[in-house]
């Protein structure tokens, strides 16, 4: 009767600028007796409206056609469904599964709209991402200046990092392996061998904690890791190489142990904690000043920012503001922690500020769950609608293709991918961080091949390692779970490590040291010929809307189809051979990948799979 992701019903499918017309059909029975149908639509946190529906003729003998058009005039969601006036009363065709409509029941359908002009950076679409945890990727053993006297050093690179809590009780995360700038300069050529176009780096500024999400210093690089300076010919080299740098910016919160809040009284000047006539005092927020303050999740070591304090923002987006300034010194954009706790006026700055300062640079949001819908602390976002985020870290994809690799349905993973596609603007879909883990997750080997976290505390963590028989099953998983990773709509991230063939659960276990000289040379290859499929595949993978042929038992088979070029991907999750009967064009398809097409069917062997690619 209805499927919002087949143009024959909606036309255009999927997300939409403001003012573009949209033409709706849906097709009922004709023993329903409609006498009348109406498009009801509800304008998200606005009222509800009707459209009427004309009668448009017979679609074959025993149903008919009811048509209308709608053009929404600004951005933002709107959400839909259909009533209509029957034999049998009235009745509402509502969305059912994979977006198909059903009557009596479903729910609503979602139109996103963004604004006229949007544009995000065209230099990530077709690319690949690295993510690097600075302190654990490589230590090129050059002396540093500066270095904080208190903070541990291991003795061993490689060695496991810290988990147990100290003397107080607290897990203070300050031990240290050494890694820095110049180390990942001296890996270019390597990531080079990745197809790699985009490294992330978590954050770089100078903070008292290895993961340095608590900073102390927005303005310099933590003294650990280098200088500006090294910053600056990290940027310069990988540009010659076509890589980009983008940094994580952390702008929720600071560290206590700061130039800002200076609680541990470290540095000179006075901070928020010390004076209330600090330059830094109104950018906390104090229910008894100095020890009760507002702080991120609960810790007292992460006071959480006023973001509405004119100095703060000004210090952050202003003409001189940290935004601008390490876009100056080479970044080419920025990676926004916690984005959910951003303020939209503080998002917005920000990516005022990026993009005057370089029209092309990328603002990338860390969000967990569908970003075109999200609803944080009682409030709908705009990430995605304009003026605000290019991209958000593809969460829902990574839970997708683990999913579908360890048991979930692959109807369930398909409608995830759809879902993705039909909710964001075309420009972000092909900019989002696809990832198999980061930081904040377990290594994807390990959720591969190992037993499931279910919420074992960190002693149990520590001396997990896969059995030969589980890492085998991973790292054949790992393939299929990548090469979704590289095919799918987006921009595939590799976490530092992954690979090569790197375990962990979670913090600090999934932050181990780079395994330099210990690598798995097999799956380094294998990253290395995803890499090569994607150069030969830039048509279909830069701008290929993803259609879906088959989502059942444990098989996938998918297409990306671009104007020149036409990817087939298929994979069998499963344990037993499969056969994917195809039509007879793919017959003469060229191979990238795996099995080749043969009599109108791929046949694939247990964890298999197949590229195929026509021109």
């Amino acid at each position: 009767m209805f499927d919002s992701r087949n143009s024959l019903y909606r036309n255009p499918v999927g997300a939409i600028p403001a003012g573009q017309n949209i033409h709706f059909k849906i097709t009922l029975p004709r023993a329903l007796g409609c006498s009348a149908a109406v498009l009801q639509v509800q304008e998200d946190g606005g009222t509800q409206f009707n459209w009427n529906m004309f009668w448009c003729g017979m679609n074959g003998n025993d149903h008919e056609w009811w048509e209308c058009d709608l053009a929404p005039e600004h951005s933002g969601l709107y959400f839909y469904s259909f009533e209509l006036q029957t034999g049998q009363g009235v009745l509402r065709l509502g969305k059912g599964f994979g977006g198909k409509g059903i009557l009596t029941g479903g729910t609503q359908w979602q139109i996103t709209v963004y604004e006229k002009g949007f544009e995000t950076p065209e230099w990530l679409p077709g690319g690949v991402m690295y993510q690097i945890f600075p302190d654990r990727f490589c230590n090129s053993g050059q002396p540093k200046e500066e270095v904080p006297s208190d903070r541990r050093m291991h003795a061993e690179w490689g060695e496991q990092p810290e988990w147990r809590p100290d003397e107080t009780g607290e897990i203070t995360n300050r031990d240290f392996f050494g890694g820095d700038l110049i180390g990942i300069t001296q890996k270019l050529p390597y990531l080079q061998s990745l197809g790699v176009t985009c490294l992330y780096l978590n954050p770089i500024f100078e903070a008292h904690s290895n993961h340095r999400y608590d900073t102390a210093d927005y303005s310099r690089v933590d003294p650990l890791l280098g200088t500006e300076q090294d910053f600056e010919l990290l940027c310069q080299k990988a540009e010659k190489l076509g890589i980009r740098v983008v940094l994580d910016g952390v702008f929720n919160h600071t560290g206590s142990d700061s130039v800002y809040f200076n609680r541990q009284g470290r540095y000179s000047g006075l901070g928020a904690y010390q004076s209330t006539q600090s330059p830094y005092y109104d950018w906390y927020e104090f229910e008894h000043w100095p020890d009760r303050y507002n702080c991120w999740w609960g810790f007292i070591t992460l006071p959480g920012v006023n973001e509405s304090a004119s100095s703060y923002r000004e210090y952050i987006g202003g003409a001189g503001g940290i935004v601008r300034q390490w876009l100056r010194r080479g970044a080419a954009g920025w990676r926004l922690d916690v984005a959910d706790e951003l303020s939209d006026p503080l998002l917005d700055l920000i990516t005022q500020a990026a993009q005057e300062e370089k029209s092309d640079a990328l603002v990338m949001g860390e969000v967990w769950e569908d970003a075109s819908n999200k609803t944080a602390y009682g409030q709908r976002r705009r990430y995605l609608l304009g003026r605000q985020l290019d991209s958000v870290m593809n969460y829902p994809y990574r839970s997708a293709i683990l999913g579908f690799l360890t048991g979930q349905r692959s109807e369930d993973t398909m409608e995830i991918l759809l879902t993705v596609q039909e909710n964001y603007p075309p420009q972000v879909l092909r900019c989002l961080m696809n990832h198999l883990g980061t930081h904040d997750t377990e290594r994807a080997l390990t959720v591969l091949g190992g037993e499931p976290l279910n919420g074992r505390d960190r002693e149990w963590q520590s001396w997990q390692k896969l059995t030969p028989q589980q890492r085998e099953m991973g790292l054949r998983r790992m393939r299929l779970a990548s090469l979704m990773q590289y095919t799918l709509p987006g921009v595939p991230c590799i976490y530092y490590g992954d690979e090569a063939g790197m375990e962990g659960y979670r913090d600090p276990f999934n932050r181990g040291c780079y395994p330099w000289g210990q690598e798995d040379t097999d799956l380094i290859q294998w990253y290395q010929t995803l890499a090569k499929l994607r150069r030969n595949a830039t048509g279909a993978l830069t701008q290929g809307k993803l259609v879906s042929l088959l989502a059942s038992g444990r098989c996938i088979c998918y297409l990306r189809q671009g104007q020149e070029q036409t990817i087939l991907v298929a994979l069998n999750s499963g344990g037993s051979t499969e056969r994917i009967v195809l039509s007879e064009e793919w017959n003469t398809a060229d191979v990238l990948l795996g099995e080749e097409a043969k009599d109108g069917a791929l046949v694939l062997p247990p964890l298999g799979f197949s590229v195929l690619i026509k021109e």
